[in-house]
């Protein structure tokens, strides 16, 4: 019971539950104030469609009642007008109830106007990471407890450790590999406890995670990849704070990240599974538990890279239709700096799952194989039974 309370502790500090602060406008400035808040549409006063705005541009509009309901301002209502662009990725239709994100403007502590910037989805994202990690509870228990635990100490560390020194322009291959390491190795030690089956899983990720680093920095140097593919990425070089970003390194890193989690879950299922066969059958030699961890990592080995080249594919639908829709040459398309930097990532991350597979049985051999000792006491019990 002890342990249960404990584990729900540290949950609840690794998953604070989120609060809007509720800061007071300075009053004493005189300067325009500015702040996000939550709030819902109350009516829709009135609606005008296909209106003529000059240029030939046609644009709709709603006349919107809004109540405030969260921050310094929670209770007010105004009115505000909500005009679309023709362009879908911006543009929002609401209705009455919908919950929208707002944002406001005063003046010496005083409400002065409010606009819609987007639909309002924090509460069902919350609900979302409940349902997660209630599943994690109900059907791990004690393992799902400890597998909650891990997952707020992995995203702490990326916080609090990570992303703080990148942002302060440290090398970001290195900082993943030392993120991978101490995230794998906790998360082994805490799920599998200090055993062997750990130490080998712990070895053969960092194995893994580091051939994959080799490969895409090699690969991406000879292709000369940029980093800058994505939008995100490109957005980075115009930041306020001007950090001289190494844009190639942060692709590698992502790279690296990106494969962190199911190179350690290729490498705790062949341990795990070869600690099994050793505890049944242990007269089996170093070459034996080897055979048997490389035979359970080919067919891990399979599903494993899908569901990694998979994931990419799927980040990756919109892209794919676009170059359909184009009908651009292969030649074209293969030399393209996005596609090809989608494709280091997919395949680097692939190799390396594919390559823990032999570095994991192996030391799991090693740590596992029997001793001499135990071999003749088991030969000997042998005898005896005839």
């Amino acid at each position: 019971m002890k342990k249960y309370i404990f584990y729900l502790l540290i949950i609840a500090l690794l998953f604070p539950i989120p609060v809007i602060a509720q800061e007071d406008f300075v009053d004493s400035t005189g300067e325009l104030q500015e702040e996000y808040a939550k709030g819902i549409v109350l009516d829709v006063l009135s609606e005008e469609l296909d209106m003529e705005i000059g240029a030939g541009l046609i644009s709709d509009q709603q006349l919107l009642e809004i109540e405030i309901t969260s921050g310094p301002f929670r209770g007010q209502v105004f009115t505000t007008e909500n005009v679309t662009s023709d362009n879908p990725a911006y543009d929002l239709w609401l209705s009455k109830g919908d919950k929208v994100l707002l944002y406001i403007e005063a003046l010496d502590g005083k409400f002065i106007n409010g606009y819609v910037m987007d639909f309002a989805r924090d509460t069902v994202l919350y609900l979302l990471i409940a349902l997660f990690i209630l599943s994690l509870l109900v059907i791990g228990r004690m393992q799902g407890f400890k597998a909650v635990f891990t997952l707020g100490f992995t995203l702490l560390f990326i916080a609090k450790f990570m992303l703080p020194m990148l942002f302060k322009g440290y090398n970001p291959v290195l900082l993943a590999l030392l993120t991978g390491v101490v995230v794998t190795a906790f998360t082994l030690l805490i799920i599998g406890g200090v055993t062997k089956k750990s130490f080998a899983a712990i070895i053969g990720t960092g194995g893994g995670l580091l051939i994959a680093a080799v490969i895409s920095i090699i690969v991406g140097k000879v292709t000369n990849l940029r980093g800058l593919s994505g939008e995100e990425a490109q957005m980075l070089l115009y930041i306020p704070q001007e950090i001289q970003f190494d844009f190639q390194g942060l692709l590698f890193a992502g790279i690296m990240i990106g494969a962190l989690g199911a190179v350690m879950d290729v490498s705790i299922s062949i341990a795990s599974a070869m600690e099994e066969i050793r505890t049944v059958a242990q007269r089996l030699s170093f070459k034996e538990l080897f055979k048997s961890g490389m035979n359970v990592g080919k067919d891990v080995m399979g599903t494993m890279s899908n569901t990694l080249i998979l994931a990419y594919t799927g980040t990756s639908i919109p892209l794919l239709l676009l170059m359909m829709a184009y009908e651009q040459p292969f030649i074209k398309l293969i030399n393209m700096d996005f596609l090809a930097t989608e494709l280091v990532r997919a395949l680097s991350g692939s190799i390396g799952l594919i390559l823990a597979i032999p570095i994991t049985a192996f030391v799991a051999a090693i740590l596992m194989r029997p001793k001499a000792k135990d071999t003749r006491d088991t030969l000997a019990n042998k005898e005896i039974s005839y």
